[in-house]
């Protein structure tokens, strides 16, 4: 048989313990590649809870994945040109602390925050985090409170689309162009590019992240 080769990930960067974060974690394992000391970087909690507990610690002790730990606030250089500094959010934490990360290029930097309880909770202002970065990649889970009709929305907290609307409405332009809403539910309406939702995001002046892009910093 030819032989093939795998783009295999340089490094693995966790925000926290809800289950579609850091599942894929399993295709490191002897199951699948069988990966040798892929650094996985994760805060104190989400250290010990892939140490402590299965199938997560068989990748530790098979050394498939390398931990390396971080902590809030404090700067971690991968190399001579890219940074990256975890910060703490509110989110549920069952099982480990929840991270956003600001990565810092030689020219230009970016927030990344997929996962937040809501703006509001968070100790900082997101309106001064944006003002601080190139791009800002953002918390758009679920489009508004009408998506989810079948359970209690309040137990699955996120900002809203609308909300984000609202809180940014009235940064400039060139504020909102940073903007990229990612993270989205499957029942979130920015999955259809072609719908009236996509579209509104656009009109208003923000972005919607798509597979593949690439952003230089």
């Amino acid at each position: 048989l030819p032989e093939y080769s795998i783009n295999a990930p340089k490094g693995i960067f966790l925000t926290h313990a809800h289950i579609g974060h850091y599942s894929g974690l399993l295709f490191l394992g002897k199951e699948a590649w069988n990966s040798k000391g892929v650094p996985v970087y994760a805060m104190p909690r989400m250290k010990t809870y892939l140490e402590t507990n299965g199938p997560w610690d068989q990748l530790v002790g098979d050394s498939n994945i390398s931990l390396v730990q971080l902590q809030a606030e404090e700067a971690l250089s991968l190399n001579s040109e890219i940074g990256v500094v975890p910060f703490l959010v509110p989110h549920r934490d069952e099982y480990s602390e929840t991270v956003g990360y600001k990565i810092i290029g030689p020219n230009k930097s970016a927030l990344f925050i997929p996962d937040i309880d809501k703006w509001e909770k968070w100790e900082k202002s997101i309106v001064e985090a944006i003002a601080e970065v190139d791009y800002a990649f953002l918390d758009a889970t679920f489009f508004d409170a009408a998506e989810i009709n079948n359970r209690d929305i309040s137990e699955i907290p996120h900002p809203f689309v609308v909300e984000s609307f609202e809180l940014f409405s009235a940064l400039p332009g060139d504020e909102k162009a940073k903007v990229h809403f990612i993270h989205f539910n499957h029942t979130n309406p920015l999955v259809n590019s072609n719908g009236e939702a996509y579209k509104m995001v656009l009109e208003k002046g923000f972005q919607i992240a798509r597979i593949n892009q690439t952003f230089e910093l």
